[in-house]
């Protein structure tokens, strides 16, 4: 009898603790999209993205004379190091009290993606195309690598769409993939310092897309310490980007867009960008919206059925929305329905 007590708390006392993460992961992702939309990015000061900024820049300029692929390599080991004992050092000044550990667990999950930012940044384009196509320019030169000095409009709405499309994966759905595809592997298989290992997932992944971001080109300078922070993006953003480009074809459904375009285009066009993942959000895009988004003499993705105009960055923006609503609320409904099964 004795035993069989100790059996039955022990059960009781794993389904609470269950319970106890199910409530902390959802709520905390919901919480950290609110911060994000609400207040938008963190002060540059104290951002995470920026802080490991400093740290690849910091490593690069040790290595860079490594004139092969090693040093790359080197650079991503010794960002992660370093990010990993910061974090850990934040969790274990926070972990006495719950609340204070869920207040910056939140913030910090927040840094993670950048939904506020990819969305007024377009909007942002199609407000100063109405003002001056100038000043439009001077924009979007900030979202992509480009010459933007004599875009046309036509060329500023389609690297203004571009940008924004591509960037729903790296931005938004690909770190809470994997935060909450951690978090059911620590539902059912407790550690310790589970919440740390939790927020370290998604944050992994930012250093990473941080570390393509500003090493992974080929140019001359950056073409070998390069090559390992930018295929270890395409590994990470295989999965999510093939994802996100179904909730556009989705989106664009319950948008009444051409989303059977959307579907078809996709299948047809993804795989024309030289990146293996941008263009399975961008594709769909073009095809829902029945335009082309062109980068001269890189891709053509999509059909020339009608002129592209600013209101397509409008439409564009919604179509983002949209899919980040419903792949939040997929994978929260997955992560739910796993729970309650298992």
């Amino acid at each position: 009898m004795i035993e069989y007590n100790n059996l039955v708390n022990d059960i009781l006392s794993l389904k609470s603790t269950s319970i106890s993460l199910y409530v902390f992961i959802v709520l905390a992702l919901l919480l950290s999209l609110a911060i994000d939309i609400i207040f938008g990015e963190l002060p540059t000061r104290i951002h995470p993205v920026v802080i490991v900024g400093s740290l690849i820049d910091f490593f690069k300029r040790i290595f860079i004379n490594v004139k092969n692929k090693l040093s790359g390599l080197l650079v991503v080991l010794c960002v992660l190091i370093v990010s990993t004992i910061i974090l850990y050092l934040i969790y274990l000044v926070c972990s006495f009290n719950l609340i204070l550990l869920f207040i910056v667990f939140t913030i910090l999950l927040s840094s993670t993606f950048s939904v506020n930012m990819l969305l007024q940044t377009a909007i942002d384009v199609a407000n100063a195309l109405n003002e001056s196509i100038d000043k439009a320019r001077q924009l979007v030169s900030y979202l992509v690598s480009r010459e933007t000095d004599q875009l046309t409009e036509s060329f500023i709405v389609s690297a203004t769409i571009e940008s924004l499309t591509e960037n729903i994966t790296d931005s938004y759905v690909a770190p809470v993939f994997y935060y909450f595809v951690f978090g059911a592997v620590i539902l059912y298989s407790p550690i310790d310092t589970a919440l740390f290992y939790l927020l370290l997932v998604p944050m992994f992944y930012r250093i990473f897309n941080t570390l393509d971001a500003m090493l992974g080109y080929k140019t001359e300078e950056l073409n070998h310490i390069g090559y390992f922070p930018a295929k270890i993006d395409d590994i990470l953003n295989f999965i999510p980007s093939r994802l996100s480009g179904i909730f556009v074809v989705f989106s664009a459904y319950l948008l009444k867009l051409d989303w059977k375009n959307a579907y078809k285009i996709m299948m047809r066009d993804a795989r024309k960008c030289p990146s293996p993942n941008s263009g399975f959000t961008m594709a769909p895009t073009a095809g829902a919206l029945n335009i082309q988004l062109i980068k001269k003499d890189t891709y053509i993705l999509g059909d020339d059925n009608k002129d592209i105009t600013a209101d397509d960055i409008s439409k564009a923006v919604k179509l983002s929305k949209l899919t980040i609503i419903l792949f939040t609320i997929t994978i929260i409904f997955l992560f739910t329905l796993l729970f309650v099964i298992l």
